[in-house]
């Protein structure tokens, strides 16, 4: 099974629209949403396109095929209008021999992880600095930020399957990359 992995749209409609676009692209069917995805949030730059309500009718159109976590932006709002549940702290994939918990990154974070045992994935945003590596024996995963990203890097999105955890820009480019290892 193959998973799109997105974090952080932060309400900008070329971020949905990316998101439709990767998951054609792949052909991939479920979405894991590591959460911010209406509002900017007081911290971060407006977005260019910001345009929640027109976010809205495309992550609904995606109901079906949405696993999303809470981010630190989304409020009891945002679950008024979206009609998949988004108000999670965090989730937990069964992902082949290994455990993969999904987090925004505000509550847990690669400094502050869950209990987790060796060859475990914690998948997070929150920071919309795409990583892949691995620490401690536990996978440290996050696909960036699809609208607003940080420290210079593109726009990314990710793919998880058994194998690995890879990420690309929004022209479906690879950008960086994990495999897991055989356990």
């Amino acid at each position: 099974m193959k998973y799109l992995v997105i974090s952080d749209i932060h309400g900008a409609l070329s971020g949905a629209q990316a998101i439709l676009d990767a998951k054609t692209h792949h052909k991939i069917k479920t979405i894991l949403c590591l959460g911010d995805i209406l509002y900017h949030g007081p911290r971060n730059d407006l977005p260019q396109d910001y345009a929640p309500k027109k976010v809205i009718p495309i992550m609904n159109g995606l109901k079906n095929d949405i696993i999303a976590v809470r981010g630190n932006c989304e409020a009891e709002v945002d679950q008024m209008v979206l009609e998949f549940p988004c108000m999670a702290d965090y989730n937990i994939l069964p992902l082949t021999n290994r455990k993969v918990f999904l987090s925004h990154g505000h509550i847990y974070s690669p400094s502050h992880l869950p209990t987790l045992q060796n060859e475990d994935a914690f998948l997070s945003g929150h920071t919309h600095i795409p990583t892949a590596k691995k620490e401690d024996d536990i996978y440290l995963l996050n696909p960036g930020s699809i609208s607003l990203p940080k420290e210079n890097h593109p726009r990314t999105y990710a793919i998880l399957d058994d194998t690995a955890f890879t990420i690309f820009t929004l022209d479906h480019k690879e950008y960086m990359s994990i495999k897991f290892d055989k356990q």
